[in-house]
């Protein structure tokens, strides 16, 4: 079969999928925020009983979080519902919960999905990887800050926490419209919500029981993003040979996850299907992989996965993701950013 052929018919099988059903959506939006809100109430209640079992709570909690935040991101593809105007609405609420401008988001998500995988279009909605040459080229600072950067016990605690806490409170240089004032908005919400629960139940209840649950989400959420494009066999190329389906089928991973958490992570784990068509509602995703041989690929198990901790930059000579340890024995030429 060549490769026009197998464009054609990943197409035609993935629009199979991509309508997605009102009442399937209103169901997964009802049992994924309504328990989130009534975790946290619980988690706020335990702080009379014990701190230890307020912690405990955290970490369901924290798992609806994270599904809050998967119909947040189909909504900004636009296929959680088939009203637009219904996925914005939606978009902006679970943004809110989620700590995230809906607009800004979107517009950055984008970007992700259009050069994924494309080293050529690397630096916005994505975490950072550059190349063996690219990093060898840095002054010492530029090194030292990637590599803080790209350490696990940054990247996946205060790094991620930050990423949302923090970064989102902000928009790039060059930022205009819609997408700055999604920032701003967000802003403006949190900061009303949070002083009215400062006035009912206080800060540090606040902090004692809201901290937890986005470390948690936080992590999961940034640990889930990077191992599905930062995996054992993943693709990488120059924007004149990039192809968009291999940079769907293979720069993207299949993450075979425990039915409990692939349901906490709204079926993300088939993350190669979802970039071959964002438009696919996250509760169809499962349904298109069983039902269609040509997206039964080599899953990345969570033991494998983490193996995905010690890739830290791209190889062109050798095509594949590498450790910091590779750059000493490299003998390819030198580049620049």
């Amino acid at each position: 079969m060549t490769t026009e052929e197998v464009s054609v018919r990943w197409q035609a099988i993935v629009a199979k999928y991509a309508i997605p059903d009102t009442w399937r959506s209103l169901w997964q939006a009802a049992n994924s925020i309504v328990p989130f809100l009534v975790m946290w109430y619980l988690m706020y209640r335990s702080l009379e009983i014990s701190y230890w079992l307020t912690l405990v709570l955290a970490l369901p909690t924290a798992g609806f979080l994270v599904r809050v935040f998967i119909i947040f991101h189909d909504c900004g593809h636009g296929s959680f519902f088939k009203s637009q105007q219904a996925n914005d609405t939606l978009g902006i609420i679970t943004g809110i919960l989620t700590l995230t401008p809906y607009y800004y988001w979107r517009h950055d998500h984008a970007i992700h999905h259009a050069g994924a995988s494309d080293l050529d279009r690397r630096g916005i909605g994505d975490v950072l990887t550059l190349t063996v040459e690219e990093y060898m080229a840095l002054p010492w600072h530029k090194k030292f800050g990637y590599r803080v950067m790209r350490n696990p016990y940054i990247l996946f605690t205060v790094g991620s926490l930050g990423v949302f806490v923090l970064a989102n409170r902000f928009w790039r240089p060059g930022v205009i419209g819609r997408e700055r004032a999604s920032v701003i908005w967000t802003n403006v919400a949190l900061a009303a919500i949070t002083a009215v629960m400062w006035y009912f139940i206080g800060w540090k209840a606040i902090l004692m029981v809201d901290l937890p649950v986005r470390f948690v989400a936080c992590s999961a959420g940034v640990w889930l993003f990077y191992v599905q494009h930062n995996f054992d066999g993943a693709y990488w190329q120059r924007h004149d040979k990039w192809e968009y389906f291999k940079a769907g089928l293979q720069g993207s991973s299949f993450y075979k996850l425990p039915k409990v958490l692939q349901w906490f992570t709204g079926n993300i784990g088939f993350h190669h299907i979802h970039h071959l068509s964002p438009k696919i509602p996250n509760y169809k995703l499962e349904q298109a992989f069983k039902e269609n041989p040509i997206f039964q690929i080599r899953p990345v198990t969570m033991w494998v996965s983490l193996k995905s901790l010690t890739y830290r930059l791209w190889d062109e000579q050798k095509h594949k993701l590498v450790g910091f340890g590779a750059v000493r024995n490299y003998d390819g030429p030198k580049g620049s950013i």
